[in-house]
């Protein structure tokens, strides 16, 4: 293997004998095949052999749950910031490794708050996978956008107006109604990063906790997020949206992207792998981005800066000298080397030297072989340290979109304060109100019923919470 001089290859240390890493993410794309070219080139590198375990997307929180239960853990596996996983840290099944951070240049050189907002009594258990904190934007069908004369949508009456035009105006024009305004899969109220949130903040709601003068509300007891659920109760029962929203994942809604069946996402990605794998299917579809705009200008959720987070049980790792090994490993992939691999690829399969900046060879080999790797291993997008990529346009205006976004991004404020209600108890009440929000939508309960299982919510533990978090806060303003 080789790389172009600005990204080339340390010495690698062989004096080591090489040791075996077992380690368990979550997959998204094609699992890659064992000894292909990026994993080979990350365990010549850093003289470890993998033993990767890919667990699905739409099953891993599961999975790893039943891990944890049973003890059978790997000696790496990427966690999420749940409150099944908070209780499992607090519990001390897993290394606290704050305290040797400083010990490794590459994990300490990074934003401290990556770390922050991880942190679990602010101790630090994983090194983050690290991600922009505002990524959310809007990837459109321009092409149809123009053959029906849409603009884009701010308000949430312009974006049911949108729905119905793409899903009744027939814009693939084969004379069938087969195509949809926006296509949900079934995680799209879970997590900072859902869909509900983005429209509910884009309308001047919460990310996901509203704070005044020390008092806190859940997003889904203001009105901003009401009226966008009842937006996506209309699009149900008008057959604006597909029906299977509530059991469908994300791998199948990603085909149906890909195959022309819908014109609009609201996500995290990039508008070009978008376009790349659609163009297969319909070669003249043109796909454009823009920010996540209401009626208030550009408003997004701000993120955690991660996918979740690398972590190292006591289980599987017994010693300090082993665990520190399995840090020195996570440094050694944010060198340049290393980190030339997680981002491009190899030279000459993936891509190659154009002298100031490189070349992708193939967008399709990029996102089945290095993407996987990209989004399971600690990456530093934009690095510095490494030769800049030449990209299509698309993909250039949708990175810029995502570092101007920091501008407006609406932080949660309740994102790592402590709380052991949510500790204990947070995943069975979340389940309780995002159950009640598909029931909503699905025309299953009305007003009435919604805020009944809004006081359910309340008195299973919710009030306790809210109390929790206002004191937490208070005590965190008072410490400053």
């Amino acid at each position: 293997m080789t790389a172009c001089s600005q990204d080339k290859w340390p010495e690698v240390e062989n004096t080591t004998k090489t040791s075996s890493l077992s380690l368990v993410v979550s997959q998204i794309g094609e699992i890659p095949h064992k000894n292909n070219e990026i994993e080979k080139a990350i365990e010549a590198y850093t003289n470890v052999d993998l033993q990767i375990q890919w667990i699905p997307f739409s099953a891993y929180d599961e999975k790893v749950k039943v891990m944890i239960a049973s003890g059978e853990l790997p000696k790496l596996i990427k966690l999420s910031y749940t409150p099944t996983i908070i209780a499992t840290l607090k519990a001390g099944q897993f290394w606290e490794i704050g305290p040797y951070l400083k010990d490794y240049k590459n994990l300490s050189a990074q934003n401290k708050q990556f770390y922050d907002n991880i942190a679990v009594g602010g101790k630090i258990y994983g090194v983050p996978l690290y991600r922009p904190l505002g990524r959310a934007v809007i990837h459109y069908r321009k092409d149809w956008f123009d053959i029906l004369g849409l603009k884009l949508p701010k308000t949430l009456d312009d974006w049911y107006a949108v729905m119905k035009a793409l899903t009744l105006g027939d814009p693939d024009k084969n004379g069938k109604n087969d195509t949809y305004g926006i296509i949900l899969e079934k995680r799209y109220n879970q997590d900072v990063s859902s869909t509900l949130t983005r429209f509910s903040v884009s309308q001047g709601g919460p990310n996901k906790w509203k704070v005044e003068k020390g008092r806190f509300t859940p997003e889904f007891m203001t009105e901003p997020f009401y009226e966008t659920m009842k937006l996506f109760k209309r699009l149900y029962q008008e057959k604006l949206m597909n029906q299977d929203f509530a059991v469908v994942d994300a791998m199948e809604t990603s085909r149906l992207y890909d195959l022309g069946r819908a014109g609009t996402q609201v996500v995290g990605g990039n508008a070009q792998s978008w376009q790349d794998k659609l163009v297969k299917t319909v070669p003249s579809a043109v796909v454009e981005v823009a920010p996540l705009e209401g009626p208030g200008g550009i408003r997004l959720p701000g993120e955690p800066g991660n996918v979740g987070f690398l972590a190292i049980p006591k289980d599987a790792v017994k010693t300090e000298a082993e665990m520190r090994k399995i840090l020195a490993f996570l440094d050694k992939l944010l060198e340049p080397a290393m980190q030339t691999v997680l981002s491009k690829g190899i030279e000459n399969r993936h891509w190659i030297d154009k002298g100031e900046y490189t070349e992708v060879l193939d967008r399709e080999l990029d996102l089945k072989e290095v993407k996987t790797y990209r989004d399971s291993f600690p990456y530093i997008d934009s690095n510095p340290a490494l030769k800049p990529i030449r990209q299509p346009d698309l993909y250039r205006k949708n990175q810029q979109i995502i570092k101007e976004n920091e501008l407006y991004i609406v932080p949660n404020p309740a994102l790592t304060l402590e709380s052991e209600t949510y500790a204990e108890r947070g995943k069975e009440l979340e389940v309780l109100i995002t159950d009640a929000q598909t029931k909503f939508i699905m025309g299953k309960i009305d007003e009435v019923g919604w805020k009944s299982e809004i006081n359910k919510w309340r008195e299973a533990g919710g009030d306790k919470m809210i109390r929790e978090y206002e004191e937490a806060y208070t005590k965190k303003d008072k410490d400053k």
